[in-house]
């Protein structure tokens, strides 16, 4: 077992197989290529919108990608009913969507000027709150939207 492994609780530990840690590896990749189309996507739409609305539509266009990803390359999901898992997905999405949001803003509103950041803040906000919100969905997919498979 890997030696950041050993930082883990027992009980989460023990869930550590080989192939649990495959499954985060294939994850990490479709994740982070959901991630970046979320990201990227945001600079278009920041032409059209505000900052706070095109980071939305942006996660919504990532969520596409992600379930596609998701339930192909990393849950070997193809076999469930997409119908079931598309509304768990969704919800497990709204939960992580409302996280990514609140802390893009509030990295952007309240961080940023508090300590005199302004170089790209936006893009690295945005970045971050990403990164943030993929524990949380690695996590709700998993337990809720692809469970079992």
């Amino acid at each position: 077992m890997p030696p950041l492994a050993d930082a883990l609780p027992a009980a989460l530990r023990d869930r550590m197989t080989p192939a649990e840690m495959r499954r985060i590896g294939r994850f990490l990749l479709a994740g982070g290529f959901a991630a970046f189309v979320n990201w990227a996507a945001r600079f278009p739409l920041n032409e059209v919108m505000p900052f706070g609305p095109a980071v939305i539509v942006a996660y919504a266009i990532g969520m596409a990608v992600g379930f596609g990803a998701y339930r192909a390359f990393v849950f070997d999901a193809r076999s469930g009913r997409a119908r079931d898992q598309l509304w768990k997905f969704i919800l497990v999405n709204l939960v992580g969507a409302a996280e990514v949001w609140a802390l893009a803003m509030l990295a952007v509103h309240w961080l940023a000027p508090a300590i005199g950041w302004t170089t790209w803040v936006e893009p690295i906000a945005h970045g971050v709150a990403i990164g943030i919100g993929a524990v949380t969905s690695y996590v709700g997919h998993r337990l809720l939207t692809f469970r079992g498979h």
